[in-house]
């Protein structure tokens, strides 16, 4: 294969790439407290909007954009959404995930889960709404020590990354996990809202015009492929008299 092929087959690769972020973010337009995966083109433009000192702060120069999503009101007593840049963590038998998804519930037994039937992890360990109290009772305050009635019942621990959040990996339930080289420290700026979602913070126009941009240019370096196939054909005709 020539060195042009390669670089065509190279960047066809690249695009199919591109193209399945962009489809993923769409998709999960609303999903509670999605992060959107950034692409080249968001990361190319962010890298240049640093250079020029533009850089507020708002997207992550990692694989994900980690700005903080509109808030929605649920009214729901076990919806949470987090204001800043902390995460819930979630116990699971291989150890703690985060997350900004805080849509929970209660198990059997009590204990505040998530949808996946995870428990969500206190300060102090789970915690567990006593069968007397009425999870509709349930109040939780801004930094997310949780009220049954007049009794305490523990506190969200909640997370933070600093200078690491570009570290964090997908790994699907909208959750995150970081390297092992990677602890987290407890948020001390992040607020909880009861009764509330984070919506997705997919920008759905931008992603439209990232799709547009991929499709136009999958379709250039296919013609390329093209114009290369007939001039192989052109040659090798006139090889073979």
């Amino acid at each position: 294969m020539t060195d042009v092929g390669a670089q065509v087959n190279a960047s066809l690769n690249s695009l199919t790439k591109e193209f399945d972020i962009i489809a993923h973010n769409m998709a999960n337009v609303s999903t509670t407290g999605f992060k959107r995966r950034c692409n080249s083109f968001t990361q190319v433009l962010a890298a240049q909007e640093a250079a020029q000192g533009q850089d507020e702060g708002g997207e992550s120069q990692g694989l994900f954009d980690f700005s903080q999503g509109s808030l929605v009101q649920t009214d729901r007593t076990l919806d949470f959404a987090l204001y800043g840049e902390g995460f819930f963590v979630i116990e699971t038998p291989e150890g703690p995930v985060y997350t900004r998804h805080g849509v929970f519930h209660t198990n059997q037994n009590g204990q505040i889960v998530d949808t996946a039937g995870r428990l969500v992890a206190g300060t102090a360990g789970p915690m567990i709404v006593p069968p007397e109290a009425d999870v509709a009772d349930l109040y939780v305050t801004d930094d997310g020590r949780v009220i049954a009635g007049q009794t305490p019942i523990g506190q969200f621990r909640i997370v933070e990354f600093p200078d690491a959040q570009d570290k964090l990996q997908a790994i699907g339930q909208n959750c995150f996990q970081p390297p092992k080289d990677v602890e987290p420290v407890d948020a001390t700026k992040s607020i909880v809202k009861q009764g509330y979602q984070e919506a997705s913070n997919v920008k759905v126009v931008e992603e439209l015009v990232n799709m547009i941009l991929v499709s136009r240019m999958y379709e250039a370096n296919m013609k390329l492929v093209g114009v290369k196939k007939d001039s192989s054909s052109t040659v090798l005709g006139v090889a073979m008299g």
